[in-house]
């Protein structure tokens, strides 16, 4: 019997497939779907689709039928797929029916078709460089299209994900930029002075916008160019006063980058201007420094201090805020009339003139007379007799001689012009008359007038004249007298001294500088280099062929300041330089420096009084003709607090105190409470006292001044000797004295010292009363007052015998006889002697009140 065969025909399905598969997903998407058709349909089993099968084994990937009937399937991956293993897959898959029966036997496979499978790529990976830094060097002054390239990868498989689309500097403010393919260059020239190193961060994007997680780090070196100059030198030196003197740049040397010199030469300058006068001068009043230079005394200050002797400069502004003498600043609209009383009117054949000037040069093209100084007709006539004025930066001095014996034409007017008269700096000016010839030092150097103009002399007159300063006084000649030919500058220190002239050693002293540069061994200096130092010392030019030995000598150049106390603060330093070559149009060009020395703060000193603060005398002492010694156990001593050298003690003690040596220019003996009253009470003080010292008193009802510049000992002895006298003492119970001390114009003052003077008054009933139990009469000492009870002795110390007590009384009565007629005899003669000897003796002055026996007021 013959069976009919079910399965006839092979199932069907496309002969390609194209698939895409998105990495880490499983769903195949095919084109075209994958389904497989069999023309045994509709028939059970043979005309269904059981299964599709892969050929290839290591494709990860499954094919499931979803509907047996209609032929459809789904392509599946076993696992995740990643693209950056396999980017696509290719394999081969075929249909399978259901066979004749639930068996599947006798099934029939359809032809095998060819399945290509894409991998589509996830942005997973960022971007990372290639290095982990990255270092270039760049020569300074040049820009470059590209210094570097730093590169980025990223693991992705797309072209889209793995390409780096575009770096980015993330550093603000630096002079580079980044092109996409990761190109750095310079935006503008780099400057090995400004920045010798530049350190960037630089970040990258792939082509899906995904950042690198780490930026790199680009470091980039500058390198200079050799560039002529000098090297190796600070801009700044710390100078510690005291330390003498100290090498600017010990270091030094001049580049010159190969170019063959012939001659280098070299200026340094020091540069004061801020301080004062231009220079770090002692300080001290120009009365002071005309005594410690042994100027010729009768000199006068025109520009005093404003006080109530000296009312003519309260007008004019002054400028006391520098460490310094007073210094005036004229702006064009202030000037002072001279008193009468201040200087003669004749000032004969020789005077000297001298002042300090800062000046600049005046407004305007034709400018107008500037008047330091003028002596001109009070009123009347407008004749100037004599007068210093600038006039267009040129110095001139006028002189008009009254008629004498010879009408002749005679020197009148002398002229000078010289920088410094309007390089607005301050410069000490002196002009010696010694008629007819006239000189001017400024700084010390002698300059001869280029232009001295003769004229007749001025008819002799009745008329008053008037002494101005600032401008010139005119009198007559106009409908209101007043000022004209303002001056516009500074003056410090004006003077003026008739009938001598100031010798240059003098002149020099009294305008030296305390700083300036020097060098170091000047006995190891090259013989070939050629050095010059300008008088004050403050420009120092050096010349020479050798480069090495140039370089050698610029490192000795140091700096001094001889003073004990500086005033501290920055002074500016300028070199120039100038190089010559071998037969070359164009030389190299040295740039300028310019650096500044710093003066620390010196240790300031303090300056101590001690002694006795209280005496009680007895009231007869106070009319005695020696007076009361008020300072006789004075003492002046000055300490500084040094920093401790031990590094051990120096977290516990800060610093030690040692006591130095220095000047004083002033004390003071101030009375306390009401003035002294002259017709009955006075300090006095011997002038001889002051003999072979630097020191000069004056006395008022207020106290006594002891001024000048000397040591601290000589004032002490001085001071010693200041006595106080009263010829009245009954209606006094005491006296209150202060005295100061001042270093410097006041810079340092010391302690206020207080003394007290206490009157011991006699009493009638007791006058009898021992000796032995009073006080000491002269003076009683009390340190504290805590140690007053120790000084008055109580009735458990033991009273004398009556033997003893008439003893004492007999002897005393013989003396006081004796001195009372000693006394009287040579009271004429003896004043002075007596006086010079109570101011040497330490101990009880004795005079004819030695033995005024007084009740002790504590018994």
């Amino acid at each position: 019997m013959c069976v009919p065969v079910l399965n006839k025909h092979k199932p069907w399905i496309e002969t390609s497939y194209h698939g895409v598969i998105t990495e880490n997903t499983d769903v195949v998407l095919l084109d075209p779907p994958l389904v497989a058709l069999d023309k045994d349909a509709p028939i059970p089993y043979a005309g269904e689709i059981c299964a599709f099968n892969i050929h290839g084994l290591e494709a990860p990937f499954e094919a499931v039928v979803l509907n047996g009937t209609s032929g459809e399937g789904q392509l599946r991956a076993r696992g995740l797929v990643d693209c950056e293993l396999q980017k696509e897959y290719t394999f081969i898959i075929q249909a399978h029916d259901c066979g004749s029966g639930p068996g599947g036997t006798e099934g029939k496979k359809s032809h095998k078709a060819v399945v290509h499978i894409q991998v589509n790529d996830v942005n997973e990976f960022a971007p990372v460089f290639r290095e982990p830094q990255y270092r270039a060097a760049v020569t300074e002054g040049k820009i470059y299209d590209s210094i570097l390239q730093v590169e980025a990868t990223d693991q992705d498989c797309s072209p889209q994900y793995s390409q780096i689309c575009n770096y980015q500097i993330t550093t603000t403010s630096t002079p580079f930029a980044i092109d996409r393919n990761g190109n750095i260059r310079n935006t503008e020239k780099l400057s090995y002075d400004r920045q010798q190193q530049y350190e960037i961060q630089v970040t990258a994007w792939d082509c899906g916008q995904k950042r690198a997680l780490h930026s790199v780090p680009v470091r980039i070196d500058v390198k200079p160019v050799c560039k002529p100059g000098w090297q190796g030198w600070n801009k700044r030196v710390d100078y510690e006063p005291g330390t003498g003197s100290k090498q600017l740049f010990p270091k030094m040397h001049l580049e010159t980058c190969g170019g063959p010199l012939s001659s280098v030469r070299t200026t340094v300058e020091l540069q004061t201007s801020h301080i004062g006068k231009g220079c770090d001068r002692e300080t001290y009043s120009e009365k002071s420094l005309q005594k410690l230079c042994g100027a010729s005394s009768g000199s006068t200050d025109l520009l005093p201090a404003p006080s109530a002797a000296t009312n003519w400069t309260a007008s004019l502004v002054t400028d006391s805020g520098r460490d310094s003498d007073l210094i005036f600043r004229f702006d064009g609209r202030q000037a002072a009339k001279i008193p009468d009383w201040v200087v003669p009117q004749n000032l004969t054949d020789q005077f000297t003139i001298a002042t300090w000037m800062k000046h600049g040069p005046s407004p305007g093209l034709r400018a107008e007379k500037e008047t330091l100084l003028c002596n001109s007709d009070k009123t009347e006539m407008n004749r100037h007799h004599y007068s210093l004025y600038v006039h267009n930066c040129r110095l001139v001095f006028l002189l008009r001689r009254d008629f004498t014996q010879v009408d002749t034409f005679r020197p009148a007017e002398f002229h000078w012009k010289l920088e410094q008269i309007c390089d607005k700096e301050w410069h000490y000016y002196v002009i010696n008359v010694e008629f007819p010839v006239v000189t001017l030092y400024v700084d010390g150097v002698t300059y001869d007038p280029y232009l001295v103009t003769d004229d007749w002399p001025i008819h002799p007159s009745q008329i008053d004249v008037q002494l101005t300063v600032g401008a010139c006084w005119q009198g007559g000649e106009v409908t209101k007298p007043r000022f004209t030919q303002y001056f516009r500058g500074s003056l410090s220190g004006l003077t003026i001294r008739p009938g001598k002239i100031e010798s240059q050693k003098v002149i020099s002293c009294l305008q030296a500088c305390k700083e300036g540069l020097d060098i170091n061994s000047l006995e190891s200096l090259d013989k070939n280099i050629k050095f010059h130092f300008n008088p004050a010392q403050s420009i120092l030019v050096m010349e020479g062929e050798d480069l090495e030995n140039m370089n050698a000598a610029v490192r000795k150049v140091s700096y001094i300041n001889s003073r004990q106390f500086p005033t501290p603060g920055i002074r500016r330093l300028h070199i120039s330089t100038a190089v010559q070559c071998f037969g070359e149009d164009t030389c190299i060009t040295i740039p300028d420096i310019d650096a500044v020395v710093m003066v620390l703060q010196p240790s300031e000193p303090r300056i101590t009084i001690s002694g006795v603060e209280r005496l009680s005398h007895a009231a007869s002492d106070f009319r005695a003709s020696g007076g009361i010694v008020l300072f006789q156990d004075l003492h002046i001593i000055s300490t500084v607090t040094r920093a401790e050298t031990t590094v051990h003690h120096t977290a516990h003690r800060p610093g030690v105190m040692e006591e130095i040596i220095h000047n004083l220019d002033y004390c003071d003996v101030l009375v306390l409470g009401e003035e002294l009253n002259p017709e009955q009470e006075s300090l006095q003080l011997q002038r001889s006292a002051l003999l072979g010292k630097h020191l000069d008193a004056t006395n008022s009802t207020s106290g006594m001044s002891i001024y000048g510049v000397d040591s601290m000992s000589n004032y002490e002895q001085v001071i010693r000797q200041v006595r106080y006298y009263n010829w009245q003492p009954g209606q006094l119970t005491e006296r209150r004295f202060r005295l100061t001390c001042s270093e410097l114009n006041g810079r340092y003052t010391s302690n206020e010292f207080n003394l007290e003077v206490g009157v011991l008054h006699s009493s009638e009933a007791g006058e009898h009363i021992s000796h032995m139990v009073a006080p000491p009469q002269y003076m009683q000492v009390v340190h504290h007052p805590s140690m007053i009870h120790d000084l008055y002795p109580s009735h458990s110390s033991g009273v004398p015998s009556a033997a003893t007590v008439v003893i004492v009384m007999c002897i005393a009565a013989l003396v006081v006889v004796v001195v009372l007629g000693i006394y009287r005899i040579h009271l004429t003669h003896q004043q002075e002697v007596k006086l010079a000897e109570s101011a040497k003796e330490s101990d009880v002055s004795w005079d004819d009140s030695a033995l005024t026996i007084t009740v002790n007021p504590m018994e």
